[in-house]
């Protein structure tokens, strides 16, 4: 027979008189498992348990310390890009790492913590079990409460070990701030603090200050002209700003479309294109992927990530996969010299949709700030001048 047939079950008020520590005991041969040491590993207030509080709480300061440093880096480090030939590179590449290690040492050490805890702070136990076969009984919940409650009290939590609760306390925090930082930390900047002038609404092809344009250029900041693409052909382009191949929002798709092709344009975006050359947004509407392989005999342009199909002959609007809204073209047209220039900015929000850019509630290529603006004059499409020496 177990040990459960042999304990006789007291009734509620029997239970009532008894101690918090006479209950768990009762709990424990309930369950069939004898205690046969039970109690706090050192003396209260002796030197040997104030060494194993210590010993417990380094690590839960080395959490919240190390969660602390993840929120300072995550805020204050420049994690602005670096080019690799630059002397600062090695700071950019740091940005990731240390976001790495600093936010598993404070899961770590938080860990050991805990663990540290049921080691050196838990009461000393020595039990013997007995299995049994089925449920807990209704007695069993009150029981079972005053086990954990009885426990409690016994690694002194309640109402001593102050350097150890404030220690816990700081390493919980700082994981907390540190895990709720990340999601929100887009909010501690205003994205709309310039107004229309906003990060949101302008990318690098703005024309600077004095109404200069912005040129097209390669990746090695080679300047764009129309014979270096060939009739069907595709290629990628950056503003010849300082910084201007790097930025999020910057690339763009240089098509040469054929002439027998029929082009649909959408609504407000006449003149857009110079002659069979036409400039779309290389980021996908759907989710900011890199939109680059193009098929010329149907003119669709896909992006990779989840297969968003654009049709470049329909103003780049989406046919297949998940966008929504077409890629946002680019005005363009070549300058005295002969070179690719954009003419001014989008005429709407690059890259994915958000709250406040108004798409779906005003027609397509309006903006709720940047109007289009008049075009320069520049020679005609086929009419190209010669570079000058």
């Amino acid at each position: 027979m177990s040990t459960v047939d042999k304990t006789a079950i007291p009734t509620g008020d029997e239970m009532a008189g008894m101690t918090q520590e006479e209950l768990a005991r009762l709990g424990a041969r309930l369950d069939g498992v004898e205690l046969v040491e039970y109690g706090p590993r050192f003396e209260a207030d002796s030197p040997a348990e104030k060494r194993a509080e210590r010993q417990v709480a380094k690590w839960f300061l080395l959490s919240a310390a190390s969660a602390l440093a993840f929120i300072l880096i995550f805020v204050m480090w420049p994690a602005g890009y670096q080019d690799p030939f630059s002397s600062r590179q090695w700071i950019y590449a740091l940005f990731t790492p240390l976001l790495g290690i600093t936010l598993g040492a404070a899961i770590l050490c938080l860990g050991i913590g805990v663990m540290s805890i049921a080691r050196r702070i838990a009461p000393h136990e020595v039990a013997v079990q007995q299995r049994h076969v089925g449920p807990s009984a209704d007695h069993d919940r009150r029981t079972l409460g005053a086990e954990l409650m009885d426990t409690l009290d016994k690694t002194g939590l309640k109402t001593r070990r102050g350097v150890l609760k404030t220690s816990l306390l700081l390493a919980g925090g700082g994981l907390a701030s540190a895990a709720v930082l990340a999601p929100i930390g887009g909010l501690i900047k205003n994205p709309w603090a310039q107004g229309k002038d906003s990060e949101l609404w302008v990318t690098p092809w703005k024309p600077a200050a004095d109404g200069t344009l912005v040129r097209l250029t390669m990746q090695d900041g080679s300047f764009v002209r129309p014979e270096d693409l060939a009739t069907g052909s595709i290629m990628t382009v950056f503003p010849g700003v300082p910084g201007g191949a790097t930025a999020s929002d910057a690339a763009v798709m240089l098509f040469r479309l054929r002439s027998n092709e029929p082009i649909r344009v959408r609504t407000g975006q006449d003149g857009f294109n110079y002659g069979d050359f036409f400039a779309f947004s290389k980021i996908c509407t759907h989710v900011g992927c890199p939109v680059s392989l193009y098929e010329d005999q149907t003119g669709r342009v896909l992006c990779p990530c989840h297969q968003s199909q654009f049709d470049i002959h329909d103003g780049a609007k989406p046919v297949f996969g998940p966008a929504t809204r077409p890629l946002p073209q680019l005005p363009i047209s070549v300058d005295q010299h002969g070179y690719f220039v954009a003419v001014h900015d989008f005429i709407e929000p690059v890259g994915p949709g958000f709250w406040e850019s108004f798409q779906g509630s005003t027609p397509w290529g309006s903006h709720p700030e940047v109007q289009p603006q008049p075009k320069p004059v520049f020679p005609p499409f086929g009419q190209l001048p010669k570079e000058n020496s």
